[in-house]
């Protein structure tokens, strides 16, 4: 009996252990499991097609963020663009023409750490004045009333924010999570959500937003499921809209014909 009861209670010391470890290693190593940063050498040369311009914003703390203003041949509006969590643009910047095909300029923002930007991402707030400063940048160059912001996968929190905190012409995400808190319980379940720095409650930002919102979701999703977006749904004003697209993963929803037909109705 006595036998039994240690192995008991060495088994729950161990197991007790473990979990400490490794509850320690997601709170110290979680941008390396939110953060896919390509680096790219401050020299490099961008071969896109078209009319395009480097631009560089400098943060408080004297760090540099590094974007792409493509431009189209008459311009309706300006699309403010948050990419996803991995890449930098030289990758993302292949999207642009989608959007200046409609006759559309568009801004893309490499985040701290990624391409050109110098830097590294610390912080959910750090994350989201980044991402008003390109705000500023894009209003102080196009009238507010001409700004679409379009986030992606992990942008898609930070441009409900600005939507919320600003006033663009309108909101569009793809494949937004409902929080990164709900992704992290779906992903590591028996994980404390009190650990994760970086909370991203887009559900919080949805009802702030006064501009029209259209979120695209493909139902084949299997890193952010459609669920969050059908939980994001229940969240809009009447003229807010959830495009479904069939059998469409989270990755290529640029080219996908469906998304493309619905982005000429919107644009």
């Amino acid at each position: 009996m006595k036998v039994l009861k240690k192995i008991i209670l060495r088994t729950l010391f161990v197991g007790s252990l473990l979990y400490l470890l490794i509850c320690i290693g997601l709170y110290s190593y979680q941008e390396r499991l939110i953060f896919f940063p390509s680096t790219l050498p401050a020299t490099t040369a961008f071969n896109f097609e078209g009319n395009f311009e480097e631009v560089t914003l400098s943060t408080s703390d004297q760090h540099n963020l590094h974007g792409l203003l493509f431009r189209s041949d008459s311009a309706k509006g300006v699309i403010l663009y948050l990419h996803g969590n991995a890449g930098s643009l030289e990758s993302w910047g292949q999207i642009a023409p989608t959007y200046t095909n409609l006759g559309y300029d568009i801004f893309l923002l490499d985040y701290r750490g990624y391409g050109k930007s110098t830097g590294k991402i610390n912080s959910e707030q750090q994350f989201y004045e980044d991402s008003q400063l390109a705000y500023n940048w894009v209003k102080n160059k196009y009238p507010e009333s001409q700004i679409t912001l379009l986030g992606y996968s992990i942008g898609t929190a930070t441009a409900a924010r600005l939507a919320a905190q600003n006033h663009p012409q309108q909101l569009i995400l793809q494949a937004p999570y409902y929080s990164l808190v709900d992704m992290m319980q779906q992903h590591y379940p028996l994980a404390p959500t009190f650990l994760l720095k970086y909370r991203f409650e887009t559900y919080t930002f949805i009802p702030q937003i006064k501009a029209p919102v259209t979120i695209f979701h493909g139902d084949k999703d299997a890193i952010i499921p459609l669920h969050s977006s059908l939980r994001l749904k229940a969240l809009f004003k009447p003229v807010d809209r959830l495009i479904i697209l069939p059998n469409a993963g989270h990755n290529g929803m640029t080219n996908n014909a469906h998304y493309l037909t619905a982005l000429k109705q919107i644009l």
